[in-house]
């Protein structure tokens, strides 16, 4: 049988290794939650990047107009159509029932695809305003590619190009955010009605959720506080103007 003699060297030497193996062990676990803290990086980065686009209209010094200043009551609807069109004839007989004119902005693909339509936008009276030809990212685009596509999303270099090719670029003062599916036509009503103010551009979408139902109410409601619905061009008076740091239209 072997005995092995522990002398007090070799218990200073194997405590000494003890206290290693600790630090180790220590550094590994520091190591690891670390590592995992530091996982989520790439989706904050994500979320950082979407917010800076976000706020590309408030910090470009060449500003569209969000908003007209004006004391008659009257109001801009507009109307994005991108997609599908399988609500465009409710929304055309709704606005004459109650004598509404809107600006529908088309793109490009949308008039290719239903070119009756386009047509029977115009013969009810109302204005068809240039939405992109396939709706890209438009600050992300050369000045070249802006000609060919013209008018949404923006920087310096959209707004002077839009301009340079004779358009004015028109966003909004009100979003209904019609394209979320779960937003009520009470949240779309509430989000919109209170907001209401004389020279502001509300936005809406033909394939909106639940525009067949909020839609009429909003025209509804908007008429009986006074309003009239006008085309933009209507809504831009004319004469010499400026457009302030907030994008509201402003007569000199």
């Amino acid at each position: 049988m072997h005995v092995i003699v522990l002398t007090k060297r070799k218990w200073v030497t194997i405590l000494i290794c003890f206290l290693i193996m600790i630090v180790a062990a220590t550094l590994a676990i520091v190591y690891f939650c670390s590592d995992k803290d530091e996982a989520p990086a790439a989706p904050a980065m994500a979320v950082v990047e979407s917010y800076e686009l976000q706020t590309i209209p408030y910090t470009a010094k060449e500003v569209p107009v969000y908003r007209v200043n004006r004391d008659d009551n009257v109001l801009a609807l507009t109307i994005d159509a991108a997609w599908d069109a399988d609500k465009t004839d409710f929304i055309l007989d709704t606005l004459d029932k109650y004598d509404a004119k809107a600006t529908f902005f088309l793109c490009g693909v949308w008039v290719n695809a239903y070119p009756d339509k386009v047509k029977e936008i115009a013969a009810r009276g109302h204005v068809i305003g240039n939405h992109s030809l396939t709706h890209p990212h438009m600050n992300r685009l050369t000045a070249d590619q802006i000609k060919e596509e013209i008018v949404g999303e923006y920087n310096d270099t959209v707004v002077k190009t839009v301009r340079e090719l004779g358009y004015e670029i028109v966003q909004w003062d009100i979003d209904s955010i019609d394209w979320k599916e779960n937003r009520s036509e009470e949240t779309i009503l509430n989000t919109v009605l209170p907001k209401l103010k004389s020279g502001s551009i509300i936005l809406s979408h033909n394939n909106g959720y639940h525009i067949e139902t909020y839609l009429p109410k909003l025209l509804e409601k908007a008429k009986e506080q006074g309003y009239r619905f006008v085309t933009v061009p209507e809504l831009l008076p004319d004469g010499e103007h400026h457009i302030d740091v907030n994008g509201v239209w402003q007569s000199n």
